[in-house]
Protein backbone atom coordinates (compact mmCIF):
# COMPACT_ATOMS: atom_id res chain seq x y z
CA UNK A 1 0.00 0.00 0.00
CA UNK A 2 1.34 3.42 -0.93
CA UNK A 3 2.03 5.91 1.81
CA UNK A 4 0.25 9.24 1.71
CA UNK A 5 2.37 12.33 1.25
CA UNK A 6 2.78 14.47 4.34
CA UNK A 7 3.08 17.60 2.24
CA UNK A 8 0.32 19.56 0.57
CA UNK A 9 3.03 20.89 -1.73
CA UNK A 10 3.94 17.53 -3.31
CA UNK A 11 6.06 18.05 -6.43
CA UNK A 12 7.42 16.18 -9.43
CA UNK A 13 11.04 16.85 -10.39
CA UNK A 14 11.40 17.43 -14.14
CA UNK A 15 14.27 16.33 -16.36
CA UNK A 16 15.71 19.86 -16.33
CA UNK A 17 15.92 19.96 -12.53
CA UNK A 18 12.92 22.20 -11.97
CA UNK A 19 10.01 20.98 -9.83
CA UNK A 20 6.32 21.28 -10.63
CA UNK A 21 3.55 20.99 -8.02
CA UNK A 22 1.75 17.68 -8.50
CA UNK A 23 -1.77 19.12 -8.27
CA UNK A 24 -2.71 22.31 -10.07
CA UNK A 25 -5.83 24.16 -11.15
CA UNK A 26 -6.82 23.77 -14.79
CA UNK A 27 -8.89 26.54 -16.38
CA UNK A 28 -9.88 24.87 -19.65
CA UNK A 29 -13.48 25.89 -20.49
CA UNK A 30 -13.54 28.24 -17.50
CA UNK A 31 -15.27 31.42 -18.72
CA UNK A 32 -13.04 34.48 -18.59
CA UNK A 33 -15.49 36.15 -16.21
CA UNK A 34 -15.09 33.32 -13.68
CA UNK A 35 -11.38 32.61 -14.08
CA UNK A 36 -9.96 35.28 -11.79
CA UNK A 37 -12.21 34.23 -8.91
CA UNK A 38 -11.46 30.52 -9.46
CA UNK A 39 -7.70 31.07 -9.50
CA UNK A 40 -7.84 33.23 -6.37
CA UNK A 41 -9.90 30.52 -4.63
CA UNK A 42 -7.31 27.93 -5.63
CA UNK A 43 -4.41 30.01 -4.34
CA UNK A 44 -6.30 30.60 -1.10
CA UNK A 45 -6.77 26.82 -0.79
CA UNK A 46 -3.04 26.18 -1.13
CA UNK A 47 -2.59 25.51 -4.83
CA UNK A 48 0.65 26.82 -6.28
CA UNK A 49 0.18 25.65 -9.88
CA UNK A 50 -2.15 27.15 -12.51
CA UNK A 51 -2.53 25.79 -16.04
CA UNK A 52 -3.98 27.89 -18.86
CA UNK A 53 -3.52 28.24 -22.64
CA UNK A 54 -3.79 30.91 -25.30
CA UNK A 55 -6.74 28.98 -26.75
CA UNK A 56 -8.68 29.18 -23.48
CA UNK A 57 -9.14 32.93 -23.78
CA UNK A 58 -8.49 33.53 -20.09
CA UNK A 59 -4.76 34.23 -19.76
CA UNK A 60 -5.45 37.84 -18.84
CA UNK A 61 -7.77 36.81 -16.01
CA UNK A 62 -5.18 34.33 -14.71
CA UNK A 63 -2.71 37.21 -14.68
CA UNK A 64 -5.10 39.42 -12.76
CA UNK A 65 -5.58 36.70 -10.15
CA UNK A 66 -1.82 36.29 -9.76
CA UNK A 67 -1.35 40.04 -9.40
CA UNK A 68 -4.10 40.22 -6.80
CA UNK A 69 -2.67 37.29 -4.88
CA UNK A 70 0.76 38.91 -4.86
CA UNK A 71 -0.75 41.86 -3.00
CA UNK A 72 -1.94 39.50 -0.26
CA UNK A 73 1.31 37.62 0.20
CA UNK A 74 1.37 34.90 -2.49
CA UNK A 75 4.54 35.82 -4.36
CA UNK A 76 4.88 35.27 -8.09
CA UNK A 77 7.90 33.03 -7.54
CA UNK A 78 5.77 30.71 -5.40
CA UNK A 79 3.24 29.99 -8.16
CA UNK A 80 4.00 27.65 -11.05
CA UNK A 81 2.36 29.09 -14.18
CA UNK A 82 1.78 27.13 -17.38
CA UNK A 83 0.39 28.25 -20.72
CA UNK A 84 0.31 26.74 -24.21
CA UNK A 85 0.97 27.90 -27.74
CA UNK A 86 -2.09 27.76 -29.95
CA UNK A 87 -2.02 25.70 -33.14
CA UNK A 88 -2.30 28.62 -35.57
CA UNK A 89 0.87 30.14 -34.13
CA UNK A 90 3.18 27.18 -34.72
CA UNK A 91 6.43 28.01 -36.52
CA UNK A 92 9.59 29.70 -35.27
CA UNK A 93 8.89 33.44 -35.66
CA UNK A 94 5.15 33.11 -35.04
CA UNK A 95 5.87 31.26 -31.80
CA UNK A 96 8.05 34.11 -30.55
CA UNK A 97 5.27 36.61 -31.31
CA UNK A 98 2.59 34.45 -29.67
CA UNK A 99 4.72 34.00 -26.57
CA UNK A 100 5.12 37.75 -26.20
CA UNK A 101 1.35 38.19 -26.45
CA UNK A 102 0.67 35.51 -23.85
CA UNK A 103 3.18 37.07 -21.46
CA UNK A 104 1.58 40.49 -21.92
CA UNK A 105 -1.82 39.01 -21.09
CA UNK A 106 -0.45 37.13 -18.09
CA UNK A 107 1.51 40.18 -16.93
CA UNK A 108 4.57 38.05 -16.20
CA UNK A 109 8.31 38.49 -16.72
CA UNK A 110 8.96 34.76 -17.04
CA UNK A 111 6.95 31.57 -17.51
CA UNK A 112 7.47 28.34 -15.60
CA UNK A 113 6.35 25.97 -18.36
CA UNK A 114 5.39 26.51 -22.01
CA UNK A 115 3.71 23.71 -23.95
CA UNK A 116 3.12 23.04 -27.65
CA UNK A 117 -0.64 22.51 -27.43
CA UNK A 118 -1.00 19.89 -30.21
CA UNK A 119 1.48 18.20 -32.57
CA UNK A 120 -0.57 18.86 -35.75
CA UNK A 121 1.20 16.14 -37.76
CA UNK A 122 -0.13 17.33 -41.14
CA UNK A 123 1.00 20.92 -40.44
CA UNK A 124 4.41 19.56 -39.41
CA UNK A 125 5.77 22.68 -37.71
CA UNK A 126 6.27 21.40 -34.20
CA UNK A 127 10.05 21.00 -34.58
CA UNK A 128 10.55 24.66 -35.57
CA UNK A 129 8.10 25.60 -32.83
CA UNK A 130 10.09 23.72 -30.21
CA UNK A 131 13.33 25.31 -31.42
CA UNK A 132 11.72 28.67 -30.68
CA UNK A 133 10.77 27.35 -27.24
CA UNK A 134 14.41 26.41 -26.65
CA UNK A 135 15.51 29.91 -27.69
CA UNK A 136 13.10 31.47 -25.20
CA UNK A 137 14.33 29.11 -22.50
CA UNK A 138 17.94 30.00 -23.27
CA UNK A 139 17.00 33.67 -22.89
CA UNK A 140 15.66 32.94 -19.41
CA UNK A 141 12.08 33.77 -20.35
CA UNK A 142 10.85 30.20 -19.79
CA UNK A 143 12.13 27.80 -17.16
CA UNK A 144 10.84 24.55 -18.68
CA UNK A 145 9.58 23.58 -22.13
CA UNK A 146 7.26 20.76 -23.00
CA UNK A 147 4.48 19.48 -25.19
CA UNK A 148 0.87 18.42 -25.01
CA UNK A 149 -0.99 15.63 -26.78
CA UNK A 150 2.16 14.19 -28.37
CA UNK A 151 2.19 10.52 -29.31
CA UNK A 152 5.41 8.43 -29.23
CA UNK A 153 6.26 9.06 -32.88
CA UNK A 154 5.90 12.84 -32.38
CA UNK A 155 8.19 12.70 -29.35
CA UNK A 156 10.80 10.69 -31.24
CA UNK A 157 10.74 13.10 -34.18
CA UNK A 158 11.09 16.07 -31.84
CA UNK A 159 14.00 14.68 -29.84
CA UNK A 160 15.82 13.41 -32.93
CA UNK A 161 15.55 16.82 -34.60
CA UNK A 162 16.35 19.08 -31.64
CA UNK A 163 18.28 16.94 -29.18
CA UNK A 164 15.96 18.22 -26.45
CA UNK A 165 13.71 15.95 -24.42
CA UNK A 166 10.49 17.78 -23.42
CA UNK A 167 10.11 18.20 -19.68
CA UNK A 168 6.38 17.38 -19.76
CA UNK A 169 3.82 15.82 -22.06
CA UNK A 170 0.31 16.84 -21.04
CA UNK A 171 -2.16 14.27 -22.36
CA UNK A 172 -5.74 13.16 -21.95
CA UNK A 173 -5.53 10.67 -19.10
CA UNK A 174 -8.15 9.23 -16.76
CA UNK A 175 -9.19 5.72 -15.67
CA UNK A 176 -11.12 5.19 -18.92
CA UNK A 177 -7.96 6.08 -20.88
CA UNK A 178 -4.98 5.45 -18.57
CA UNK A 179 -2.45 5.51 -21.43
CA UNK A 180 -0.05 2.85 -20.05
CA UNK A 181 1.97 2.56 -23.27
CA UNK A 182 2.51 6.31 -23.55
CA UNK A 183 3.35 6.60 -19.86
CA UNK A 184 5.95 3.86 -20.34
CA UNK A 185 7.48 5.82 -23.23
CA UNK A 186 7.58 8.89 -21.00
CA UNK A 187 9.31 6.93 -18.24
CA UNK A 188 11.97 5.63 -20.63
CA UNK A 189 12.59 9.10 -22.11
CA UNK A 190 12.50 10.98 -18.80
CA UNK A 191 9.35 12.96 -19.61
CA UNK A 192 6.86 13.78 -16.85
CA UNK A 193 3.25 12.76 -17.54
CA UNK A 194 0.58 15.38 -16.93
CA UNK A 195 -3.11 14.52 -17.15
CA UNK A 196 -5.81 16.71 -18.64
CA UNK A 197 -9.46 15.78 -18.13
CA UNK A 198 -8.23 13.80 -15.09
CA UNK A 199 -11.79 13.20 -13.87
CA UNK A 200 -13.01 12.08 -17.29
CA UNK A 201 -14.79 15.44 -17.68
CA UNK A 202 -16.94 14.46 -14.71
CA UNK A 203 -18.08 11.18 -16.27
CA UNK A 204 -16.40 9.12 -13.54
CA UNK A 205 -17.76 10.96 -10.51
CA UNK A 206 -20.81 8.67 -10.33
CA UNK A 207 -19.04 5.49 -11.39
CA UNK A 208 -19.95 2.74 -8.91
CA UNK A 209 -16.37 1.53 -8.48
CA UNK A 210 -15.08 5.01 -7.77
CA UNK A 211 -18.00 5.84 -5.47
CA UNK A 212 -17.47 2.64 -3.43
CA UNK A 213 -13.76 3.40 -2.96
CA UNK A 214 -14.57 6.98 -2.00
CA UNK A 215 -17.08 5.86 0.63
CA UNK A 216 -14.55 3.42 2.08
CA UNK A 217 -12.02 6.22 2.55
CA UNK A 218 -14.47 8.92 3.60
CA UNK A 219 -13.46 10.94 0.54
CA UNK A 220 -15.22 12.29 -2.54
CA UNK A 221 -15.05 10.48 -5.89
CA UNK A 222 -13.04 13.41 -7.27
CA UNK A 223 -10.50 13.07 -4.45
CA UNK A 224 -10.15 9.35 -5.18
CA UNK A 225 -9.55 10.01 -8.88
CA UNK A 226 -6.99 12.73 -8.17
CA UNK A 227 -5.25 10.49 -5.63
CA UNK A 228 -5.13 7.73 -8.28
CA UNK A 229 -3.22 10.11 -10.54
CA UNK A 230 -0.87 11.14 -7.74
CA UNK A 231 -0.03 7.52 -6.93
CA UNK A 232 0.64 6.79 -10.60
CA UNK A 233 3.14 9.66 -10.54
CA UNK A 234 1.07 11.91 -12.79
CA UNK A 235 0.85 15.67 -12.57
CA UNK A 236 -2.86 16.47 -12.45
CA UNK A 237 -4.89 19.63 -13.12
CA UNK A 238 -8.52 19.21 -12.07
CA UNK A 239 -10.86 22.03 -13.06
CA UNK A 240 -13.65 23.65 -11.06
CA UNK A 241 -15.07 27.12 -10.49
CA UNK A 242 -16.70 26.18 -7.18
CA UNK A 243 -14.48 27.30 -4.26
CA UNK A 244 -15.51 24.35 -2.07
CA UNK A 245 -14.76 21.81 -4.79
CA UNK A 246 -11.52 23.58 -5.66
CA UNK A 247 -10.41 23.22 -2.03
CA UNK A 248 -11.65 19.63 -1.83
CA UNK A 249 -9.77 18.63 -4.97
CA UNK A 250 -6.53 19.75 -3.34
CA UNK A 251 -7.16 17.76 -0.15
CA UNK A 252 -5.67 14.50 -1.42
CA UNK A 253 -2.44 14.19 0.52
CA UNK A 254 -3.74 12.69 3.77
CA UNK A 255 -4.80 9.27 2.49
CA UNK A 256 -3.63 6.54 0.13
CA UNK A 257 -5.40 4.11 -2.15
CA UNK A 258 -4.62 0.46 -1.50
CA UNK A 259 -3.27 -1.90 -4.13
CA UNK A 260 -6.76 -3.38 -4.43
CA UNK A 261 -8.24 0.11 -4.90
CA UNK A 262 -5.76 0.78 -7.70
CA UNK A 263 -6.51 -2.59 -9.27
CA UNK A 264 -10.26 -1.92 -9.16
CA UNK A 265 -9.82 1.46 -10.85
CA UNK A 266 -7.61 -0.22 -13.48
CA UNK A 267 -10.60 -2.32 -14.58
CA UNK A 268 -12.33 0.86 -15.81
CA UNK A 269 -9.96 1.13 -18.78
CA UNK A 270 -12.08 0.84 -21.93
CA UNK A 271 -10.10 3.10 -24.24
CA UNK A 272 -12.67 5.90 -24.22
CA UNK A 273 -11.12 9.08 -25.59
CA UNK A 274 -13.12 12.20 -24.73
CA UNK A 275 -11.03 14.67 -26.73
CA UNK A 276 -9.57 14.67 -30.24
CA UNK A 277 -7.13 12.04 -31.46
CA UNK A 278 -3.68 13.68 -31.60
CA UNK A 279 -2.75 11.62 -34.66
CA UNK A 280 -5.57 13.13 -36.74
CA UNK A 281 -6.29 16.50 -35.08
CA UNK A 282 -4.88 19.26 -37.27
CA UNK A 283 -7.24 22.17 -36.47
CA UNK A 284 -5.66 25.61 -36.67
CA UNK A 285 -8.77 27.79 -36.66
Amino acid sequence: MASPSNSSASTVVLNDGHSIPTVGLGVWQTPAGETERAVRAALDAGYRHVDTAAAYGNEEEVGLALAGAAETGVARDDVYVVTKLWNADQGYDSTLRAFDLSMTKLGLDYLDLYLVHWPLPEVNRFVDTFRAFAHLRDQGRIRSIGVSNFEPEHLTTLVDATGIVPAVNQIELHPLLPQPELREVHAKMGIATEAWSPLGQGSLLENATVVDIAEAHGKTPAQVLIRWHVQLGNIVIPKSVNPDRIASNFDVFDFALSDSDMASIATLDDGTRLGPDPRTFNFTG
